[in-house]
C-alpha cells in the first residue's frame, strides 16, 4: 500500500474561497459592501419584531372559554312559574325562558329583579343572595347545586 492509494472515508467539502484566492473572484458571492458582505455578520430577524407583539394581541386580554350562567330575574319566574312548581334548567327550557347550547342546559343564576309572589322550588340554579332572600320570603326552599345539568 502506498499514500497515493488511500482513499478517505469522507470526501472533502469545499469551503468558500475569500477574495481573489478562489474560483468565485472579488466579492465571493457576497455582493458589494454593506453588512451582509462582512465576515460574522448577524442581521436581526424581522419575525422577532412580530413574535414580541404578539403576546399582548393573542395572550394578554384573551376570551375565557368558561361557561357563563345566564341570567334569570324574578319577576320572569313568577310569570312562568305558577305556586309549587319546580325551577331548574329543565322546566325552565320547557317553559320557553332560555333555551339550550348545542344540546345542553346552560348554567342558570337567578338574580333579584322584581318581586316572587309565589312559593317555588329552586334546584340545580346559581342564586343571588336577594333573590335567595326573596324566594324564602315567598315560601319557596332552594335546594344547592349537585352537578352540571345535561339534556
Amino acid at each position: 500500500m502506498q499514500l497515493n492509494n488511500i482513499i478517505p472515508r469522507t470526501q472533502n467539502t469545499p469551503r468558500m474561497q475569500v477574495g481573489r484566492g478562489g474560483k468565485r473572484g472579488k466579492t465571493s458571492g457576497r455582493g458589494n459592501k454593506g453588512q451582509n458582505s462582512r465576515a460574522g455578520h448577524k442581521k436581526r430577524p424581522e419575525i422577532r419584531d412580530i413574535i414580541k407583539k404578539l403576546p399582548k394581541l393573542r395572550g394578554y386580554a384573551f376570551k375565557s372559554i368558561e361557561e357563563k350562567p345566564t341570567p334569570i330575574a324574578l319577576s320572569v319566574i313568577d310569570k312562568a312559574f305558577s305556586a309549587g312548581e319546580a325551577v331548574n334548567p329543565r322546566t325552565l327550557t320547557a317553559k320557553g325562558v332560555i333555551s339550550t347550547l348545542s344540546g345542553k342546559y346552560p348554567i342558570v343564576k337567578i338574580l333579584s329583579n322584581g318581586e316572587l309572589k309565589k312559593a317555588v322550588t329552586v334546584s340545580d340554579c346559581l342564586v343571588s343572595a336577594g333573590a335567595k332572600a326573596a324566594i324564602e320570603k315567598a315560601g319557596g326552599k332552594i335546594i344547592p347545586v349537585v352537578a352540571k345539568v345535561t339534556k
